[in-house]
């Protein structure tokens, strides 16, 4: 078995916060409007989520100058990285469970 390059990371792991960082990863940055649309939740629930990860440093959250009201959500190269190896490392555990077959 190769070593796992990839890491799980217990942030970014629930399915929700695994959505908003895929879309950023995609997107740079993204109207938090666009993400809850996308997401499926409540404003209240995906402000839950997006604070996880505010709080770990992997989104910045920046409210538009013109309108207050327009939040944007930017993945931080610290949360790239994260996302990326928890992608890694999912790609890795699927990779491995199709060898053990």
């Amino acid at each position: 078995h190769p070593p796992m390059t990839g890491r799980l990371d217990p942030v970014i792991h629930p399915t929700h916060r695994l959505k908003i960082c895929a879309m950023l990863d995609a997107g740079t940055t993204v109207e938090m409007s666009v993400v809850k649309d996308a997401v499926g939740l409540s404003a209240s629930a995906l402000s839950k989520q997006v604070a996880a990860l505010v709080e770990a440093g992997y989104v910045r959250q920046e409210r538009s100058g013109r309108d207050s009201r327009r939040i944007w959500l930017t993945l931080t190269s610290q949360g790239a990285k994260a996302y990326r190896g928890h992608v890694r490392a999912l790609r890795e555990i699927i990779a491995d469970a199709a060898h053990q077959l």
